[in-house]
Parts: structure tokens; C-alpha cells; sequence
């Protein structure tokens, strides 16, 4: 079974007053809990912890290294030209709610 939460991939919140946002996964705590970040000067998620039951994973992936700093990340998504896209809101789903 391949792995769903890889560091690099790209991923829509579900859950909270971050439900639609984007963000990208910088590292894996345990196999419940991922570490993410928007970054907060692209679209407003701050780096936090999070529950991976509250994240769809989306096929897009950038190449970052395990714990890269919000900088670092930005930087691979501007290279990756997924700026637009990142800022944009997504609609959840009514059976992931």
C-alpha cells in the first residue's frame, strides 16, 4: 500500500476555521499526526500539528527536505509555479465533514 502522507505532498484541510486551505506536509510526528504550514504568507496556515484524519491528500508533491522552514517551502512552491493554486479555497466534500 503505497503511503498517502509523504513529506513534500500537498494536501486540503477538511476540519476547522482552516477547512478548505491548502498545505503542505514538512514532517511526520507519528502515524496519526503530520506537521504542516501554508506558509502563513501565502495563504494563512500557520506551521502547526495536525491530525491526518482532517487531510485529504492531493496528487501534487513538492521536494522539500523532512523539517524545512516556512522559507524553504515557499520557495519550492514559487520554483513549482503553485502559487495560485495554493491561495485558492476548496470546497470539502459534504461526507468529509
Amino acid at each position: 500500500m503505497p503511503k498517502l502522507f509523504d513529506i513534500g505532498r500537498i494536501c486540503v484541510i477538511t476540519r476547522g476555521r482552516r477547512a478548505g486551505r491548502k498545505a503542505v506536509i514538512v514532517d511526520i510526528i507519528d502515524e496519526n499526526f503530520v506537521l504542516i504550514t501554508g506558509p502563513k504568507e501565502l495563504n494563512g496556515v500557520k506551521r502547526r500539528r495536525m491530525n491526518v484524519d482532517h487531510l485529504i491528500p492531493l496528487n501534487l508533491r513538492i521536494n522539500i527536505s523532512r523539517g524545512a522552514s516556512d522559507e524553504e517551502v515557499l520557495e519550492a512552491i514559487k520554483k513549482h509555479k503553485l502559487e495560485d493554486f495554493m491561495r485558492k479555497l476548496e470546497r470539502i466534500p459534504a461526507e468529509r465533514l
